[in-house]
């Protein structure tokens, strides 16, 4: 995944672009990166931040930077912002999504254009570089920015820093988000709104779909008006996002609590204490637990000091030591209970099942897991934050596969909870992850718990709609 943050101020801006972006690192643990431009060129920083934070590593950076403009990207797919010299002027670039057809676009670019591409990716293309390229074929940064609305695949959220100010561009179907604040003599764009108070911002605009804005330190530009059909990402409500954030006027923490309130008017386990796995669980148990009136509680306490958010890393052993390594147990708060723990999402399930396997080594009478959404039976191929390295990864997947004895024509019956095979598929999940009980969040009731209508969200990986 990732997050970027840029600001266009009448003063200094160093400082707002190294807290800012660090708000950011929720989002990814590869590299980090920040750039400024300071009147007459861009000076930049790029670091791999896999095992320190990004402030340590940024830290002495500070009295290297200075301007009024700049930008700052947390990254986990390459190494950016990128700066570049064009026809087009001296510009930085930084992009969050997902480009499903690059190859395509990389050919297209070559048969019509003399291009060319770094080769600083043992032979492979950058995607922020492949857009740089696109903008730079164009008459103009508009157009340069149109012209990658249109012709990528998948997802792609981009800032574009100038000596002029910062172009900030949504994905055309406003599958990330893309927020602006404003203090005294200064603006800001970012993906996460929860950058704002800690800095002195307050929220000022939000981008549609597609939107396109030129950002100042006199103010906002329109550039290209929002389009008029939105797909954003389900996930950053439930899973994801900050929960001090909100995008399309609804906080995250806020649906959490409705959404696991949603999950506890139609479960009737017999439990002692409801848990959230953390992070991203606990605010759907707290609103279960409001709701059914049993306490809540913390069986196990997340060391945070040194560990990174385990699904980053790429090899799955790596993950499954982190999940297991960072989660402290409290024995006196596990023995001989029933424990309920929602958690944000199942995806393989190899994590939830080390968890449930420490708490019955603690002497956990039951483990019930309630999931904050359905059943993953796809993987999401518009953004970075879940890729899995096959569908088949997928604990859904691996149910539906032992039930039928290979994959089926169709996966319709396993997304619809009225059908037999649905019931039959979380069944397996539950004895496959050692579960007590097993149940996810209908699609309709989380949809409601985000309340800005289904027709905006993006649902792929639950039912496979496009």
């Amino acid at each position: 995944m990732g997050g970027f943050f840029g600001v266009a101020s009448k003063e200094n801006c160093v400082m707002d672009v190294y807290f800012g972006t660090d708000y950011h690192s929720h989002l990814g643990t590869n590299t980090g990166g920040m750039v400024v431009w300071n009147g007459n060129s861009f000076t930049r920083a790029i670091h791999n931040i896999k095992n320190t934070q990004f402030r340590a590593k940024f830290e002495p950076e500070l009295t290297k930077l200075s301007g009024n403009l700049g930008i700052g990207c947390i990254s986990d797919t390459e190494p950016q912002p990128l700066t570049v010299r064009s026809r087009l002027g001296q510009y930085a670039i930084s992009t969050v999504g997902i480009i499903n057809n690059l190859y395509d676009i990389v050919n297209m670019a070559f048969a019509n254009q003399h291009v060319h591409f770094l080769e600083t990716n043992k032979g492979a293309i950058y995607p922020t570089e492949l857009v740089s390229v696109i903008i730079d074929l164009e008459n103009s940064f508009k157009d340069g920015l149109l012209k990658a609305q249109e012709l990528i695949e998948g997802s792609c959220s981009i800032l574009l820093l100038t000596p002029q100010g910062i172009y900030a561009s949504r994905d055309k179907l406003g599958r990330t988000p893309l927020i602006v604040g404003e203090k005294e003599g200064s603006y800001c764009v970012s993906f996460e709104s929860s950058t704002f108070n800690n800095l002195g911002y307050k929220f000022k605009y939000e981008l549609g779909p597609g939107e396109i804005i030129l950002l100042t330190p006199e103010g906002i530009e329109k550039i290209a008006p929002p389009r008029d059909k939105m797909k954003i990402c389900a996930f950053l409500w439930i899973y994801y996002g900050y929960p001090s954030s909100t995008y399309e006027g609804m906080n995250v923490e806020v649906v959490r609590y409705k959404n696991g309130a949603a999950m506890a008017r139609k479960d009737n386990v017999d439990i002692d204490i409801v848990a959230g796995i953390p992070d991203s669980g606990i605010g759907h148990a707290i609103g279960y637990s409001n709701e059914s009136k049993i306490p809540y509680g913390r069986p196990f306490i997340k060391y945070t000091p040194t560990w990174a958010r385990s699904f980053m890393p790429q090899d799955q052993q790596i993950r499954n030591l982190v999940a297991r390594m960072k989660l402290m147990p409290i024995p006196d708060l596990i023995t001989d209970k029933r424990l309920l723990f929602c958690d944000d999402s199942i995806v393989r399930g190899t994590q939830l099942r080390e968890t449930v396997d420490l708490l019955y080594q603690c002497n956990a009478r039951e483990v019930h897991i309630r999931s904050a959404c359905p059943p993953l039976v796809f993987g999401c191929k518009y953004l970075n934050f879940s890729t899995s390295r096959s569908e088949l990864d997928l604990v859904a997947r691996q149910a539906i596969i032992e039930l039928e004895g290979e994959e089926p024509e169709s996966y319709e019956a396993y997304c619809d909870p009225a059908n037999d095979k649905y019931n039959e598929m979380v069944n397996c999940i539950r004895k496959i992850l050692n579960f007590s009980t097993l149940k996810y969040q209908n699609l309709p009731d989380m949809l409601d718990a985000i309340g800005i209508g289904e027709d905006k969200i993006c649902t792929y990986c639950w039912n496979g709609k496009e």
